[in-house]
């Protein structure tokens, strides 16, 4: 989920289906646009709620062909209001335990070495619920990577993570008082001093909008949008962790495990993506048969794609084959023997490290007690 402000809840949000996008998937030979060449387009059969007012990506109507989401058309959450900035005016501290604190302007990270990236940002909610599934968008990132600004700095040898503060902010009730607080994220050094961490200031090729946080942001591949912070105002190298609302109190994934016989409760950080894949649409081309055609990310590169057709064994498909890591990929069969009536098709996703996409009974995903992190397999239905 993109770091914006929150005029409801996050779970008002997320039980309306309000925050989402539309997505162009892209001209590949594995496109998800079905047009004259691929024939008739085979509806699902639990069509999903479509909100025309806002831009929501809705799988059963993939219609266009870019690769790319249009900017206009990437979802983005608000949780202490937008912000408005001058960039004439902005800065951005670097600060805490370093050697030599720093103030940079847009101008001075503008100068600095520019890096794009393309990377596939989803909501850390997305999935949470069949009007909740489209909080997710491919975008090419631009700014400056973030380690030479750290290494220039100097980091403490005592220091432990980076802290990513943002302009917007709100009142919080923390025992029995009211406090006012910045959005804040934290990632570990390592973690940060990736090269492909960004100080971002464009999305495809243009200035970030103020929905998307400009004029900064904070880009972190494989990570789910909550870790992408917005309206970057601080940059703080820390020794003891922050424990902020979006770090400790929500964003925060409930779920047991059973451990030599107990069964042990945890709370943990919404944080690297989870691995999954969507059944995205069924078109009947005019050479014969059935085309499935879908979609697949996650923290690792996607290494397969299955799907399972009314519950059989898994079969491989056809998956696209891309360079970039942190990027959707797309996937293609050709189900050649399908019979009339109805089917439920359902994917898999597995990535590199060897992570499967579970199933809705799977312990990881029943035992999940908060919408988080949703990335059980999706099943769809369709009559052909």
């Amino acid at each position: 989920m993109a770091i914006a402000a929150r005029q409801t809840s996050r779970r008002n949000v997320m039980r309306a289906g309000v925050v989402a996008l539309v997505a162009a998937l892209g001209r590949t030979p594995l496109a998800l646009a079905a047009d004259d060449a691929e024939g008739e387009v085979i509806p699902f059969l639990e069509p999903q709620p479509f909100d025309p007012k806002t831009a929501s990506l809705h799988w059963d109507e993939l219609k266009l062909t870019d690769w790319l989401t249009p900017t206009a058309q990437v979802y983005h959450v608000k949780h202490y209001g937008d912000v408005k900035i001058d960039a004439a005016t902005w800065k951005l501290e670097i600060g805490g335990l370093v050697e030599k604190p720093f103030m940079l302007t847009l101008e001075d990270i503008k100068k600095r070495p520019k890096t794009e990236v393309i990377a596939t940002l989803e909501c850390g909610g997305n999935g949470a619920s069949p009007s909740f599934r489209g909080a997710i968008a491919n975008v090419k990132w631009a700014g400056t990577p973030l380690a030479p600004i750290l290494k220039e700095a100097g980091i403490d040898p005592d220091a432990i993570e980076i802290a990513f503060w943002g302009t917007d902010k709100g009142k919080e009730k923390i025992r029995g008082g009211e406090y006012e607080e910045n959005f804040a994220r934290t990632l570990s050094i390592p973690m940060a001093m990736r090269e492909d961490i960004l100080l971002c200031y464009e999305m495809n090729g243009q200035p970030l909008t103020v929905g998307h946080g400009f004029p900064v942001r904070l880009v972190v591949p494989g990570w789910f949008g909550v870790a992408w912070v917005k309206w970057l105002d601080r940059i703080e190298v820390r020794d003891r962790a922050l424990r902020m609302r979006f770090i400790a109190k929500d964003y925060v994934t409930l779920r047991s495990e059973e451990v030599n016989g107990r069964t042990i409760w945890k709370e943990t950080m919404v944080g690297p993506m989870n691995v999954k894949s969507v059944v995205a649409r069924v078109t009947k081309p005019k050479e014969g048969g059935v085309r499935v055609t879908g979609a697949a990310w996650g923290q690792a590169p996607i290494k397969a794609v299955e799907l399972s057709i009314d519950g059989g064994p898994w079969q491989a498909v056809k998956i696209e084959e891309r360079k970039e890591p942190f990027t959707w990929r797309f996937w293609s069969y050709d189900w050649k023997d399908a019979k009339e009536g109805e089917h439920t098709l359902v994917s898999r996703a597995i990535d590199a490290k060897g992570q499967v996409q579970p199933t809705m009974d799977d312990p990881s995903i029943k035992n999940k007690k908060t919408f988080w992190e949703a990335n059980g397999q999706w099943v769809r239905r369709v009559k052909v």
